[in-house]
């Protein structure tokens, strides 16, 4: 089969590969609709951990082929999206439902082959059903939902609250969505481009602002004068990191969610902190939320078509990783 393979920093391939087999306790997926993520370029430039040479793709969708030995609860046929997230179930985090920060993870598409290719083989408590009839391109936004869930479930909005979200890209659209869904009353969209801020308004935003208009903070908390009670940080820059400090309300929570590189300092002043009662916060991955994900994409509650804006085949997948993303990009799909 066809597979797009990652094989050093900065390398990456179309090659024919053998074909996976589903092994006990496995189902082997014939892949319909894959995501690239802004992970897959931070692995490809070597920013982000990874097993070399792999196959990427952590967001897929597809079709089960075949099932392996002992495999219940699959004949052959369903249409499924995985967690690639396979947790050991025995460290410590583990035994404590902390399966996000588990100590041996092993993540399909990281270190383990994932989506961008023709077939994957995962273990079948990762592969959750879909309806049959449902789009697998929607399938595929299953797995970045289900870690933006998580962010909501750390964020913890309640109705007639006032959020946040910096950074416009699929997650910040996303954001935007779900936040309405949890109940806040206003949601202040913060990006740089137009096309962007112009469909977070159509998808829920109650404002939109560009930061580069002028003093980004000062724009936020002049909405009604104390800032806002929950900030997303889904741009993943540090500048952005201490915008949201700043945009709060007393007693607000800011939740990182957004991927800086390693080893990058913020400054924070503590005080600040301390005397506002500032949460500051962090949620990485998608412990128990895959499930959630799964149901809210088949439910259509979302608008996902609108965030597509390119659909490419194998054969592009590897220049789309190594280059930076297009103006007025948002979400490239992969149909093997």
């Amino acid at each position: 089969m066809r597979a797009v393979r990652l094989e050093a920093i900065g390398a990456m391939a179309l090659r024919e590969v053998a074909m996976p087999v589903a092994g006990p306790g496995e189902v082997l997926v014939r892949v319909l609709a894959a995501g690239i993520c802004g992970s897959d370029r931070h692995m490809y430039k070597g920013e982000y951990p990874t097993g070399r040479p792999v196959t990427l793709g952590h967001e897929f969708c597809g079709r089960v082929e075949a099932v392996g030995a002992g495999v219940t609860g699959f004949v052959g046929g369903e249409l499924v999206t995985v967690d690639p997230n396979i947790a050991c179930g025995t460290c410590p985090a583990c035994r404590a439902g902390r399966v996000n920060l588990c100590d041996n993870l092993l993540a399909i598409g990281v270190f383990r082959d994932g989506g961008f290719a023709e077939f994957v083989a995962v273990p079948a408590q990762q592969a959750f059903v879909l309806p049959d009839g449902l789009d697998p391109v929607h399938g595929a936004f299953s797995e970045p939902l289900a870690c933006c869930l998580h962010a909501l479930d750390v964020a913890r909005i309640v109705p007639g609250s006032t959020v946040a979200v910096l950074g416009g890209g699929v997650i910040g659209l996303l954001m935007v969505q779900l936040a309405r869904l949890a109940g806040a009353a206003e949601v202040v969209l913060v990006t740089r481009q137009a096309s962007r801020r112009a469909l977070a308004l159509e998808l829920g935003a109650t404002v939109a602002i560009d930061p580069a208009a002028g003093d980004v903070v000062a724009a936020v908390r002049g909405l009604n004068g104390r800032g806002v009670d929950v900030v997303l940080e889904c741009a993943g820059v540090p500048e952005t990191l201490q915008q949201g400090l700043g945009m709060l309300a007393r007693g607000g929570a800011l939740v990182l969610f957004g991927v800086t590189p390693a080893g990058v300092e913020v400054p924070v002043r503590p005080f600040d902190l301390l005397v506002n009662e500032i949460r500051l916060e962090a949620a990485y991955l998608n412990p128990h939320t895959h499930a959630r994900a799964a149901a809210m994409v088949a439910s259509g509650v979302l608008e996902l078509d609108r965030l597509v804006t390119h659909v490419v085949g194998l054969d592009d997948v590897a220049a789309v990783v190594g280059a930076a993303p297009q103006p007025g990009e948002i979400k490239v799909i992969v149909r093997p």
